[in-house]
């Protein structure tokens, strides 16, 4: 298979990719962008893989691997004059679309599995809240794309009997592995994954806890939208404002109200006290001419 960077994007390339090369390449500090072609996979290596795993391949995947055998860019930021990797979007080929949790040849009769990691509790689907896969015979799980070690996505089939179902999902897998939903088809995720421009962690804006501080600060620079709406929707509770406005306004209207009685009073104080300066003027007058 032939895999060769590309400097220049052909016109169906950049269809491919969306046009994200030509926003990257104008970014302030992106310095290099690169785009691996990768020649597009044989109908027989698909049948084959499909045979080998008892599945069908989404009807979106597989076209997405008769037009190219995965997908690899990466771009870098320049820091003192120097590159560095920043961005990674990675969709595994056929041949590394690998069963996630299966049994290996050189494991020990008793070493322990995913599958043995399994919990039952707390595992249904309720509500808006699919059902999470598993990693026993109930669940078929291939890796899609590595994350670069942060965790996996994964294509899973969480229907397998009495037959694999040919439902599919996209879920993420993280370090601690617990699951989450990312979308339904491989479709859907190839759009995010090119509109997240492929930014460190950025799977994890769409889990409870969110991207760590450090790829916050890349999300800021050359992704804010994305990263403003997931802490909209994340933490929508602490932008609702609790002040009741008719008891602000009100004790608002009384302010001026206070105010413009302050000046009478010291005029009146002032009146009183001019008649009581002449009252007690002619008394003592009164009382000096008795003398």
């Amino acid at each position: 298979m032939e895999e060769k960077p590309s400097a220049t994007i052909k016109p169906y390339l950049d269809k491919l990719t969306l046009g994200v090369t030509r926003i990257l390449e104008t970014s302030p500090g992106v310095a290099e962008v690169k785009f691996v072609e990768k020649e597009p996979a044989e109908r027989h290596t698909i049948i084959s893989w499909e045979q080998k795993n008892s599945c069908l391949l989404p009807e979106d995947l597989k076209n997405f691997y008769l037009m190219t055998d995965g997908f690899q860019m990466t771009w870098s930021v320049k820091t003192d004059d120097t590159p560095m990797p920043l961005g990674s979007m990675v969709i595994n080929s056929v041949s590394k679309l690998c069963r996630l949790g299966g049994s290996s040849m050189y494991t020990l009769p008793n070493a322990p599995t995913l599958a043995d990691l399994e919990d039952d509790t707390g595992e249904e689907g309720s509500g808006d809240k699919p059902e999470k896969p598993h990693f026993d015979s109930r669940s078929l799980i291939f890796e899609l794309d590595p994350c670069n070690g942060n965790g996996k996505v994964c294509l899973v089939y969480k229907h397998t009997k009495p037959v694999v179902s040919p439902d599919t999902e996209i879920w993420f897998l993280d370090r601690a592995l617990y699951w989450h939903f990312l979308t339904k088809t491989f479709t859907a995720y190839y759009r995010l994954l090119i509109t997240h421009l492929g930014l460190p962690q950025w799977q994890y804006a769409f889990t409870s806890y969110g991207v760590s501080p450090q790829a916050k600060q890349w999300f800021n620079m050359y992704k804010p939208i994305t990263i403003n709406t997931s802490l909209l929707s994340e933490e929508a509770d602490s932008f609702v404002n609790k002040l009741d406005p008719n008891k602000v306004f009100k004790s608002k209207n009384k302010t001026p109200v206070i105010k413009k009685k302050q000046p009478s009073q010291p005029a009146g104080s002032q009146k009183s006290h001019t008649s009581m300066t002449s009252s007690k003027t002619s008394s003592l007058a009164g009382n000096s001419s008795r003398k």
